[in-house]
């Protein structure tokens, strides 16, 4: 199977830690701290490798967090090329409440990028790809690179020959569908931004995911819908899939699970079926894990042979 390759313009050391309650102008005493590196791209790199499948991540660090972040990967084992940049690494932090089993996500801003550190980030990508089965392009951008980067990517993809997945938001994941890729990953609301239809229901949904791949935006839509699990539209088929029922510890990196575990799958040659029912099993695994952790692979095999994926029927 050939690799998969990731790439992490912004990534991030997640941290998460515990309080009894969470209350203004008090201290508030932690509970023990966990790090992971972290970052759309490198999320799917580590699910990925967690699978079993083989990865490389694409990635920028800078600073004192960017060394931690490093030596976080190198425990981790996974194969990567990093790209130094002159900001620092940011930092994001989970903090669970107790009392109410809230979550809190709290995002730190990321470095500002020259435009030859963005421009090398596209090096390095053409650089390990050849012959890689996919380049998941996954994340937000951080200030000063171009919204239509990841659109860039998609052609550079084109050149190599090689199939790339697009998971953002905004304008850089429209700059990108415009370009065209073979998969994207929107939520309801980007469906909704994206297609400008209101989208509230099943039925409208489902249209507007036709809408797109007729329109060549892309060849595969995986439409995320949270606790409903997701909808992969193709030209010939639509599949719905709900993810079983489970005890949710934490919400961190589900998407980026619920991505690698599709794209695997593909990479492997098996079904729109199969892998969507890969990728609810591993973005539902991910919610059992505490903090920023992400999903185990015995967890994903489990809950594998309980995911079934049911066509769609068109709604006259």
């Amino acid at each position: 199977m050939a690799h998969i390759v990731t790439l992490t313009l912004n990534p991030a050391i997640d941290v998460a830690t515990s309080v009894p309650e969470v209350t203004p102008e008090h201290k508030l005493r932690c509970g023990s701290v966990r790090r992971d590196p972290g970052g759309g791209g490198i999320n799917v790199a580590r699910v990925v490798r967690e699978l079993g499948g083989e990865s490389i991540a694409v990635y920028t660090r800078g600073g004192a967090t960017g060394l931690m972040l490093e030596e976080l990967l190198e425990e981790k084992g996974l194969l990567r090329r990093s790209i130094p940049v002159e900001g620092s690494t940011r930092e994001s932090f989970t903090v669970a409440e107790g009392a109410s089993a809230r979550e809190y996500r709290f995002i730190l801003p990321g470095p500002v990028l020259s435009e030859l550190e963005w421009q090398r980030c596209l090096s390095a990508v053409g650089e390990v790809a050849t012959g890689a089965a996919f380049i998941v392009a996954s994340g937000s951008l951080p200030q000063g690179v171009p919204d239509d980067f990841y659109a860039r990517v998609a052609r550079l993809a084109k050149r190599l020959g090689v199939r790339v997945v697009v998971d953002t938001s905004g304008t850089p994941l429209s700059a990108a569908l415009e370009e065209g890729v073979f998969l994207a990953k929107p939520n309801r609301r980007e469906l909704r931004e994206l297609t400008g239809r209101k989208a509230e229901d099943l039925a409208t949904q489902a249209e507007a995911a036709r809408e797109l791949v007729a329109r060549g935006r892309a060849e595969v839509l995986a439409v995320s819908m949270g606790a409903d699990g997701a909808l992969l539209t193709t030209r010939d088929a639509q599949l719905r899939a709900s993810p079983p029922p489970v005890e949710t510890h934490s919400s961190v990196g589900a998407g980026d699970s619920f991505v690698a575990g599709l794209t695997l799958a593909l990479a492997r040659g098996q079904s729109h079926e199969e892998a969507l029912r890969w990728g609810i099993a591993s973005g539902t695994a991910a919610l059992l894990s505490q903090g920023t952790d992400l999903c185990g692979r015995a967890d994903v095999e489990r809950l594998f042979a309980q995911v079934k994926a049911e066509p769609l029927a068109r709604t006259p």
